[in-house]
């Protein structure tokens, strides 16, 4: 527990960690609520749905670097009060839209979505000397594990309890309630260590360096993993009739992912954002191979769910020491751009091969893309690692002996 410890002791963490679930509860029931929205009260299918969560996913991977990059210029309050008019304007007026308005004022509220995932990444860069992230960054995806485990099960109890119309006017109110919050918050995005003047204009060839394209690369491969996960779960226990278990399979899935994460931010070496993200996809490939019952299911995912918030929090990791101080507002979108971006390709992806194949091929060949992502990143971690080896010194003959 001392990482911890000595993590919640730095003034600021603890209130912006706090701040940073009860925020992110209201942006993981989106999804559910537009889901309920469209179908029951809109009348239109499942594939309509899917286009409007896929236009605000589109927007906001759009969107993200792009506030980032005013964050980093203008400061993190001026984006806050244009993102949270933005927000109040669309979840007030969406209830109201007729579907083909709906799905253009989703792309428009994505792109203009409170960037509350990005911020609060930078606003931990920014409070965590280097050597102690590992574990904030491991704080942080456990705490996004827990927003996901409630999110989406508050609005389907509020959809069944009164209507997704309201609802849909509840889960608005929560984002721009998040907003205000981090408003009032005003985390710092720079370290007080960091030069206090202006903001300097960071060339491209500083802020895009390979290495935070690799590790760019990494996340959205890890997210389209997790997302193939997802709907191949579903689809395994749909095929063995025992859809009912869904809810208790994914959560071992989230507890497993939670138990990771804290092993991660405790330990006292950190891991390549690689690695994980390539162990992540081995483990996730012969996960179908548990589906004959749920709880066989269970089994063959907790050695993929242990991997899944430490993966996600290296990245983080990597991003936030890679990325100039001035430039790391849209390092950090760009970050969450790849994580939305992997998401929204892992889940049709996966549906896809299992509309042709087998649910169980729904792990195998989004765990083999990760895994090759892996294999075509390395070369490139290689040659870059191999003069950093070269440059060390080498210990001379005789200190060999007075140390022996």
């Amino acid at each position: 527990m001392k990482p911890y410890r000595e993590a919640f002791s730095l003034p600021g963490l603890r209130s912006l960690l706090l701040v940073a679930v009860l925020a992110r509860v209201p942006l993981t029931a989106t999804g559910v609520t537009l889901t309920f929205f469209v179908v029951q009260e809109l009348g239109r299918g499942y594939g309509a749905a899917g286009l409007v969560g896929a236009a605000i996913t589109i927007g906001a991977a759009i969107g993200g670097p792009l506030l980032g990059r005013l964050v980093d210029r203008r400061g993190l309050r001026p984006v806050l009060v244009l993102t949270g008019i933005a927000e109040a304007a669309f979840w007030s007026t969406a209830p109201m839209l007729s579907y083909t308005l709906l799905l253009p004022a989703a792309f428009l509220a994505g792109s203009l979505a409170v960037p509350i995932f990005s911020v609060i990444r930078q606003s931990i860069a920014a409070l965590v000397p280097p050597d102690r992230r590992r574990t904030a960054y491991a704080l942080d995806s456990m705490s996004v594990e827990l927003s996901f485990m409630v999110g989406p099960a508050l609005a389907t109890a509020a959809v069944t309890a009164v209507t997704a119309r309201t609802t849909l006017y509840l889960v608005g109110a929560g984002i721009v309630a998040a907003g205000v919050g981090l408003f009032l918050l005003n985390p710092p995005v720079r370290a007080t260590s960091e030069p206090a003047g202006p903001r300097r204009k960071v060339p491209r060839r500083e802020r895009l360096t390979p290495r935070m394209l690799s590790v760019l690369a990494v996340s959205t491969a890890a997210t389209l993993v997790l997302g193939g996960t997802d709907v191949a779960v579903i689809a395994v226990l749909r095929s063995s009739g025992e859809v009912g278990f869904t809810g208790v399979v994914l959560a071992i899935w989230a507890v497993a992912s939670l138990i990771g994460g804290f092993a991660y931010g405790a330990a006292t070496r950190s891991w390549s954002p690689l690695a994980l993200m390539a162990a992540l996809s081995v483990a996730t490939i012969p996960v179908g191979l548990g589906g004959a019952h749920w709880w066989l299911l269970c089994l063959a995912l907790v050695p993929a769910g242990l991997l899944c918030a430490p993966t996600l929090a290296a990245t983080s990791d990597a991003v936030s020491r890679f990325a100039p101080a001035d430039a790391r507002g849209e390092a950090m979108g760009l970050h969450g751009s790849a994580i939305t971006v992997g998401i929204a390709v892992g889940a049709p992806l996966a549906g896809a091969v299992i509309d042709v194949s087998a649910p169980a091929w729904g792990f195998a060949i989004t765990g083999a893309i990760g895994a090759l992502v892996a294999l075509v990143v390395l070369p490139a971690e290689l040659r870059r690692r191999a003069p950093a080896a070269l440059s060390e010194p080498t210990p001379q003959p005789e200190r060999e002996l007075t140390a022996a």
